[in-house]
């Protein structure tokens, strides 16, 4: 109960900023529109427009880290067009209703929700500290935060314990609060469902097919794997085997090395076939967890790797799979190709959504090619609708974020 009290001031206190931007930028509004009545504010409706959209976006992004992702509506992009095209273009998008709509209702609830949200904490701390600096205070400032006028130390000891109910407060109501204020943003931040639909028939058919690519590549690799590896091994012992067992008919001194070249042979294949699976699924996933392995795998990494496991809860296997063989095939670039003294590993988990961060202080310049490591890493998860985020500006350093829903 405590955590998700802290997660929800956490969120009542983001909601909060947007919520006094949404204010400033309504104050804007009302400027711009009121010059719009005498034409001269035409030109900066779409300057407004933007900022809108800005803080918007801002919302969409913190409502996407507490839960499901909130996905950007708009059809047209305003910021390189003529203040009238720009203007026809808003006017046409159901989203720019749907974002002053959001705007009004954030910028009052919002606000006022954010406000009481982190007012729990301040007058707790003000009301179970007061009997420390009660006297030093005038006798007419002796109010509680209920403004109720102390005269006595019996008042005092009220005000304490009134300060105890804050936190009980905070503990029960403070997560509905939350989900209260992102609400709106989440029912009027989310492209319209006409919208949406189409958006997202598009966005599983690419999903699909990258799925379906990877999974052929997939395949290529573990056939090749095993008729380039454990197939020519197995042959060999075949081979092996026959001859010692022609020794054995013609010189039977003769077969022991040969039946010992046989064994390495088959000792090698065994080793092949073993790093097959592991490629397939790496067992010690399922004898460890993800956070075992992901410590093994870090151990293992030539550079120096710091993993940071937070609390990940039951992961469906797909999840867990992609998450290690993505975590995997970063620190094989780092280590081949960054030039790093240190890299880093993270994860943790927000409601439904997992979050990996990969990152090192290498060169940096790292860039997705046909056939990269990276490729590779961003169809995997794009196979599980989830969002891969590289930066690598030259100099580095180099962050890989990836995000993946958490739904059996």
């Amino acid at each position: 109960m405590m955590r998700n009290a802290v997660e929800a001031l956490d969120r009542l206190a983001g909601g909060l900023g947007t919520a006094v931007l949404a204010l400033a930028i309504m104050a804007c509004w009302l400027i711009a529109g009121t010059a719009a009545l005498f034409w001269v504010g035409l030109p900066l409706l779409p300057a407004v427009l933007s900022m809108t959209r800005a803080v918007a976006d801002m919302e969409r992004s913190r409502l996407s880290r507490w839960g499901e992702p909130v996905l950007s509506p708009y059809q047209t992009a305003i910021e390189h067009l003529s203040w009238q095209e720009a203007l026809r273009a808003a006017r046409r998008d159901p989203a720019t209703w749907r974002d002053l709509r959001w705007l009004g209702l954030h910028a009052t609830s919002g606000l006022g929700l954010g406000l009481l949200g982190i007012a729990f904490p301040i007058m707790a701390v003000r009301d179970l500290t007061f009997p420390l600096w009660y006297g030093m205070l005038p006798e007419t400032e002796t109010t509680s935060t209920l403004y109720l006028p102390i005269d006595s130390w019996t008042g005092v000891a009220g005000t304490a314990l009134i300060g105890l109910a804050w936190p009980l407060l905070a503990l029960t109501i403070g997560p509905g609060m939350a989900t209260l204020q992102a609400l709106p943003g989440r029912r009027l931040l989310a492209p319209h469902p006409s919208v949406d639909l189409s958006h997202r028939i598009a966005e599983l058919t690419a999903t699909r097919a990258g799925a379906l690519q990877a999974h052929a590549a997939e395949l290529r690799r573990i056939e090749r794997s095993l008729h380039d590896g454990a197939q020519n091994r197995l042959v060999a012992v075949v081979v092996l085997v026959a001859a010692a067992r022609r020794a054995l008919d013609r010189d039977p001194a003769t077969a022991g090395p040969a039946l010992d070249r046989a064994q390495d042979a088959a000792e090698t294949a065994l080793s092949e076939l073993r790093g097959v699976v592991r490629g397939i699924l790496p067992p010690i996933l399922q004898d460890r967890g993800l956070a075992g392995a992901l410590t093994a795998l870090a151990s293992d990494c030539p550079v120096p790797c710091k993993v940071s496991v937070g609390e990940l809860g039951v992961l469906p296997l797909s999840v867990e799979t992609t998450a290690y063989f993505t975590v995997a095939e970063a620190l094989t670039n780092v280590a081949k190709h960054s030039g790093a003294a240190h890299a880093r590993v993270a994860l943790r988990r927000r409601g439904r959504t997992l979050r990996v961060e990969i990152e090192d202080d290498g060169r940096g310049g790292a860039a997705e090619r046909d056939g990269s490591g990276l490729t590779g890493i961003r169809r995997r998860v794009a196979a599980h609708d989830g969002v891969l985020t590289l930066t690598s500006p030259d100099g580095g350093p180099t962050r890989i974020e990836v995000e993946l829903a958490c739904v059996s």
